[in-house]
């Protein structure tokens, strides 16, 4: 007989009568696990900028693109700023080892000052034409550029991106391409501010009917199928 779980439940009226920041954190939380990303961008003068980001999804492979969901932009919205008048940024995972680091870029530093320089970062693979800074510290960091920037029903912007460039950790990619976060060590997040590392359990293969699924515990030998 399964145990019977104390639950509780939350209608949308009690939601409402909540506090702001407690329905923040509550709503922000239901989504489940999400990617930890660091945004990389520089304003036309070339001032550094870094924003924490939990809202990055993948949107397709061929071609490479990526989306991200920015909060209606106010006087202080530097990421879509300089987003939009550059056209490039750069997604870096977020390391275990450096979250609180991390975390602390979404303080609202001003205009002028570049979070790797307050928080201790290192700006990286800024040369020629590209000009948004990655971060050094990073294991999987990549370069984008803007194509599309769609305003949603809420007025925040879902900001579609090409990928242009990937860096990542080799000792970290399989064969077959798959990349191993966990030993990248990227972190995730859930909610507005709690972090966590990562437990694998294997890799599934492609699911089929009239098939049993097979489970590869050694994640990097990867599927022979390239």
């Amino acid at each position: 007989m399964s145990e019977t779980l104390d639950m509780v439940r939350w209608t949308i009226a009690e939601l409402d009568d909540w506090s702001s920041r407690k329905r923040a954190r509550a709503v922000n939380s239901l989504s489940g696990f999400k990617s930890a990303t660091l945004v990389g961008t520089s304003d036309v003068q070339g001032v550094h900028n870094l924003s924490v980001v939990s809202s990055v999804v993948h949107l397709g492979s061929s071609p490479a693109q990526m989306g991200m969901v920015l909060r209606p932009p106010g006087a202080d919205a530097h990421t879509y700023k300089n987003l939009k008048a550059t056209g490039q940024c750069t997604f870096n995972h977020i390391g275990v080892h450096w979250v609180a680091q991390a975390h602390q870029c979404s303080a609202r530093y001003p205009e002028e000052v570049s979070e790797f320089t307050a928080v201790g970062l290192t700006p990286c693979g800024v040369e020629g034409a590209w000009k948004a800074p990655a971060v050094e510290e990073s294991r999987v960091r990549m370069g984008l550029t803007l194509a599309e920037d769609i305003i949603l029903p809420n007025a925040c912007h879902f900001m579609v991106l090409d990928v242009r460039w990937v860096e990542v950790d080799a000792t970290a990619v399989a064969q077959d391409g798959y990349v191993d976060l966990g030993a990248a060590g990227s972190a995730t997040v859930s909610g507005l501010d709690g972090y966590h590392s990562t437990t694998h359990l294997g890799r599934f293969s492609y699911a089929k009917p009239d098939r049993p699924v097979e489970i590869l515990h050694d994640v990097l030998t990867g599927w022979d199928d390239v």
